[in-house]
Formats: structure tokens, C-alpha cells, sequence
């Protein structure tokens, strides 16, 4: 089971948090603050597992962030690193090559997608092409709403308009 998934840039901020465990808000910041410093200060040939509190954390670097997932000792490392690479494919399919003002500036949309793929720390859906449609399904949603809500707005508008007339 993953317990939680931290995406963190190369000078340390945190660009995106997903608990699926318990943690209180003080624990959170503990986390985020050995992580960083623990990952961050690796070597770039080192391997990609770190034994962390009785658990591993798995993480990779693409570009200037680091994807990183906390999971059981027993689960299989190598299974992570596809579902983080599987995560990015997915961004980038998305964006179009995403970097990380992506996810600054359309971070519902990154966690939208991890919520597509995890639910409660499992891989819920590995086919690509069906969490793009989903993706494009709710972008459609958005559009529709925001139609409908300009388009009230513009009787509201003449309502008033004529109200005063």
C-alpha cells in the first residue's frame, strides 16, 4: 500500500501531497522535512529505495521534481517506480511535456489525475488512455458549467437591466 506520494522540487518545496494514511498536520511537516532533506542530498547514482521509519520510500527524478511514494517494506519497489513513471507519462500526455509550472498552476489537475490512477494507496486504473478520457470527460464538465454559469449571468444581467428600465 503506498501511504503517501510527495512530489518535491530540486530546492525542496513541496509541489504536491497525497495521504492515504493517517497523519496528523505536525506529522506531515515532520515527513515533508526528513524527506526532503534525506532525498534531496542523495547522490543522482544512487538507487531510488530509502529504508525510512520501518517503511520504504521510493522516488524518481524527472527534470527539476522528485515523484516520491512511501509504501510497506513487503511491497515490491519496482512496482512503485512504474506506477510513478506511469503518473508522469500520464502528466505529460496531458500537458504536454509537463514541468513543474504545470503542476504550480494546475494542481487540481495533478491531483485529479492521481486520483484517477490511486485510490487509497492502490493502482486503480493502469490504462493510460482511459484516465485521459476520464480527464477529458471532467474538462468537458467544466467548459459546459461554465457556459451555463455565463450565460445565467448574462439574463441575470438583462433582467436587471430591464428591471431598471
Amino acid at each position: 500500500m503506498i501511504h503517501f506520494v510527495l512530489l518535491i522540487s530540486r530546492q525542496g518545496k513541496v509541489r504536491l501531497t497525497k495521504w492515504y494514511s493517517p497523519y496528523s498536520q505536525k506529522e506531515r511537516t515532520k515527513v515533508i522535512r526528513e524527506l526532503s532533506g534525506l532525498i534531496l542530498t542523495r547522490g543522482p547514482k544512487l538507487c531510488n529505495f530509502v529504508e525510512w521509519r520501518g517503511l520504504r520510500v521510493v522516488y524518481k527524478r524527472y527534470a527539476s521534481l522528485y515523484f516520491c511514494m512511501c509504501i510497506d517494506e513487503d511491497d515490491n519497489e519496482l512496482e512503485i517506480l512504474e506506477i510513478i513513471h506511469h503518473y508522469v507519462e500520464v502528466l505529460d500526455r496531458y500537458f504536454g511535456s509537463v514541468c513543474e509550472l504545470d503542476l504550480i498552476y494546475n494542481f487540481h489537475k495533478a491531483y485529479f489525475i492521481l486520483d484517477e490512477l490511486l485510490i487509497a494507496g492502490e493502482l486503480q486504473e493502469p490504462s493510460k488512455r482511459t484516465v485521459a478520457r476520464l480527464v477529458a470527460a471532467q474538462d468537458s464538465l467544466v467548459e459546459t458549467a461554465k457556459e451555463q454559469t455565463s450565460s445565467i449571468t448574462n439574463i441575470i444581467a438583462q433582467a436587471a437591466n430591464t428591471a431598471s428600465l
